[in-house]
């Protein structure tokens, strides 16, 4: 990573959990454009605000 992780990042041991399932395909196909890290932290960080905002609207 070239830049300072934020704290919503996952951590080494959830990467080194779900990488091999990620990285069925080639790792630098022609159509990846991102580091497919920094995709899977910006998915994660978009469930967990997902899941709060239902969770207060239902509240």
């Amino acid at each position: 990573m070239t830049r300072k992780p934020y704290p919503s990042d996952i951590s080494e041991e959830e990467w080194h959990f779900v990488a091999p399932y990620l990285t069925l395909m080639d790792v630098k196909p022609p159509q990846r454009r991102h580091d497919l890290r920094e995709v899977f932290n910006a998915l994660s960080w978009l469930a967990r605000c997902q899941r709060l905002q239902v969770s207060l609207l239902e509240a």
